[in-house]
Parts: structure tokens; C-alpha cells; sequence
């Protein structure tokens, strides 16, 4: 064992604490050193964090500045009160009465409605539905200002339920007017707007979705509408007649039917597309009516007592009575019953069997006259249609080509 001595035994101790207080100032040099170089990498990882979210954060709420206001909207808000700033004064109220006679014979208004409409051009022409102004006396045409002016019928269609109507506006009046789009290349899930007059609640808006295209849906007996759009935005009583419209405000289509149970709105509603109303409207400012092909024919409808008395093996479609001597029909071959027989109990009718019985249009099926209307709807003269009429208990297919209306009595 070695011996120290007092002396040797302080300076041995002072030499350790001079070590053990080295050897500790850098331990917590070290650890200060890390702490403080985790501490930057933490508050660096927070600033890009914070700078990420301030990136992003513009893009989770998008807000637009309306011209002319101090609040701010999203984007889908802005764009809904674009349109309808910009077309709901084109947007009319269409008002009718129909007159009948009392006990006295004296004239009296025995009926009123009312409807929506879109001015289409600046000298006052006007796009509504048929059934708006059907048996109308007198109409009505109120504008956003306030302002009526009297209406009258340029021209209708039944077959499209689609009418323009015309007023005079007041000297130095500048009309807004709404303009025609595409329905050609709609998509379901498209945004639509539509704003008309609901209960007399002038120029209301309201905005859905495509949620269909191409319906078939039939107005009347005789009437069925191909290619409808439907939508789930809400159209009432008063909206018929009023435009449906894209995001950019361009009417592609016209309100006119809805589905409902109790009368008012269950979101499924139906418009004639613009398609269909832009060449409609034009034959109705031009001629006063549709310039549509036709076939100069007297049909039957085809019932299961007829196809029975007659031998037929089918029960539907349309039977040709009599073809127009000299017509383009005749002329394709074909052919009209020989066969006279009355028809009807309270009023009985000549009609002619034997002939053809036309069941397809362009590969359209032909059961009844409305399904015969709604197949020429969009055919003009001088178009060629593939006929297909049951003759002699066998299909024969026919090119026929149409004609013009006028010379119809047979």
C-alpha cells in the first residue's frame, strides 16, 4: 500500500474535482448543445408546418368579393348570385283570364292563371309554354320593373308545348334578355339553375342538378316530349314557362312538367331542351307555326276490338285508313285499307282496313298516335324516314320521305 502525505492527499483531491468538474461542464455542454439543436429542428418542423397550412388555407374556403358589396361568398354563392343578377329581369310574369258567359249570357272571367317566360329578344318576343296561355283571352306580361304590357301569340306548339308571344315596350325601354345554350352535350350531376314565378312569387331561384336526360314523358294523350332534361330543382305551380339555366347563365332548357302528388314540388321536375326550343321558336317567329315534315296519311289508332274484328295478330301501332292520292307516301308504297267499315256508337266514322299498320319510325316504336307525333317532332320536309308497317302478317320496311303540311283531305 502507498502512502501519501496531507499535502499530497489535497493536491491529489483538488486535481480530481479540477477533472471531475471538466468532465462535467462537458457533459452539459454536450446536452445543452443537443437540446438546443432538437429544440431548432422542432421549431423548424413547426414553421414549415405553419407555412404548409397558410399555403392551403386559401383553398379549403374559397370566398369571392361580389362587386358592389362588402361581404365575401364562396365560390358557388358568387356564381348563384351572378346569374341571377344578370338574367332575372329577363325573366317575365305571365298572367292570363278566360272569359266565358254567365245564366245572362253576359261575358265574365271564369278562370285565371299564371305562368313564367323569357325574353329572348329585345323587340319583346317572348318564350313561354302552351299550356300557360291555353284559352287565354287576354294576357299579361309583367316585367321586373313592374311595368305590364299586353301580350299576344305569335305562335304555338303542341307538340313541344313551347308558344312565343310578343309585346310592345315602352319607348326607350332596353329589355334584358336571356340567350339560348347547348343541351347537346349536358352531363348528369350538372349544375342548373331555374328561376320563374312559383305561387305568383315573382322571379324566384332555385338550383339543383341534372338528374336525367332523354326522357320521353307524355304531356296529354297525344302528346309526348322526347329528350327531356330532368332536374331535382324545385319548380312549382308558376314556374312553367321559365328557363332552366347553366352556371354561366345560358337557358338551356324550358321548365315544364313536374312529377308531384300533391301539386307542389317533390324534385322531379322536367324542361324541353333548348335544342328543341331554339328550332321550334324559330319556325314560330317565321311562319307562325313549326315547319314540321309530315306524311300525308289517315291513321286509327289500333285497338284490341279492331285487330280482332279485322284478324290482325298484333294489337298496337297505327292503321293507315287512306293514303293522299299523288303523295310522296303513295309514291313510297304505302298502302291504305279497301275495306270500309263504320266505327264508333255515338258518332260513327267511315274507316278503311286492309292497309298497313305502321309500328316503327326510324327504329322508334309506334304503338299509339302520340308515339306517331313525337317520332316526326324534329323531321322537316323533305327529310327521309325508314317506315316499318306490318302488312300481310309480315314487317316490311319503307323509305318514305316527307312532305310539307297542306293538301291533306283524302
Amino acid at each position: 500500500m502507498k502512502l501519501y502525505s496531507a499535502k499530497q492527499v489535497f493536491i491529489r483531491a483538488s486535481l480530481t474535482g479540477l477533472v471531475a468538474i471538466f468532465l462535467t461542464a462537458s457533459v452539459f455542454l454536450f446536452v445543452g448543445r443537443k437540446t438546443k439543436n432538437q429544440n431548432n429542428l422542432v421549431s423548424s418542423a413547426t414553421q414549415e408546418q405553419n407555412d404548409f397550412a397558410l399555403e392551403i388555407a386559401p383553398n379549403e374556403i374559397q370566398s369571392i368579393q361580389v362587386a358592389g358589396t362588402s361581404n365575401s361568398y364562396t365560390q358557388d354563392e358568387a356564381q348563384n348570385i351572378a346569374v341571377y343578377e344578370n338574367c332575372n329581369e329577363a325573366v317575365v310574369n305571365i298572367t292570363t283570364q278566360v272569359m266565358g258567359y254567365n245564366w245572362f249570357l253576359e261575358p265574365v272571367v271564369t278562370s285565371s292563371g299564371s305562368g313564367s317566360g323569357s325574353i329572348i329578344d329585345k323587340r319583346g318576343y317572348v318564350v313561354t309554354n302552351v299550356h300557360v296561355i291555353a284559352d287565354a283571352s287576354t294576357i299579361t306580361i309583367s316585367l321586373a320593373d313592374g311595368s305590364s304590357y299586353e301580350g299576344r301569340v305569335v305562335g304555338k306548339d303542341s307538340a313541344s308545348d313551347i308558344a312565343v308571344l310578343k309585346f310592345e315596350p315602352a319607348s326607350g325601354v332596353e329589355l334584358k334578355t336571356i340567350s339560348f345554350g347547348d343541351s347537346e352535350n349536358l352531363k348528369v350531376g350538372q349544375k342548373v339553375i331555374a328561376i320563374g314565378n312559383p305561387f305568383a312569387l315573382e322571379r324566384t331561384m332555385t338550383a339543383g342538378i341534372i338528374s336525367g336526360l332523354g326522357r320521353p314523358i307524355q304531356e296529354s294523350e297525344n302528346v309526348i316530349i322526347r329528350n327531356m332534361i330532368q332536374t331535382d330543382a324545385a319548380i312549382n305551380p308558376g314556374n312553367s314557362g321559365g328557363p332552366l339555366l347553366d352556371s354561366q347563365g345560358r337557358m338551356i332548357g324550358i321548365n315544364t312538367i313536374i312529377y308531384s302528388s300533391s301539386g307542389s314540388s317533390s324534385g322531379v321536375g322536367f324542361a324541353v331542351p333548348v335544342s328543341t326550343a331554339r328550332r321550334v321558336v324559330n319556325d314560330l317567329i317565321q311562319f307562325g307555326k313549326v315547319n314540321r315534315g309530315i306524311m300525308n296519311l289517315s291513321l286509327v289508332q289500333n285497338t284490341s276490338r279492331i285487330a280482332s274484328y279485322a284478324g290482325y295478330n298484333i294489337r298496337t301501332g297505327m292503321i293507315v285508313s287512306r293514303v293522299k292520292q299523288g303523295s310522296l307516301a303513295e309514291k313510297a308504297g304505302v298502302k291504305g285499307g279497301t275495306q270500309a267499315v263504320q266505327y264508333g256508337t255515338f258518332n260513327p266514322k267511315t274507316i278503311y282496313l286492309g292497309g298497313d299498320i305502321i309500328t316503327q319510325i326510324n327504329g322508334l316504336a309506334v304503338n299509339t298516335l302520340a308515339d306517331y307525333y313525337a317520332a316526326l317532332e324534329d323531321k322537316k320536309p323533305g327529310d327521309t324516314i325508314t317506315l316499318t308497317v306490318y302488312r300481310n302478317k309480315k314487317y316490311v320496311q319503307l323509305s318514305v320521305t316527307l312532305e310539307g303540311e297542306g293538301g291533306t283531305n283524302l
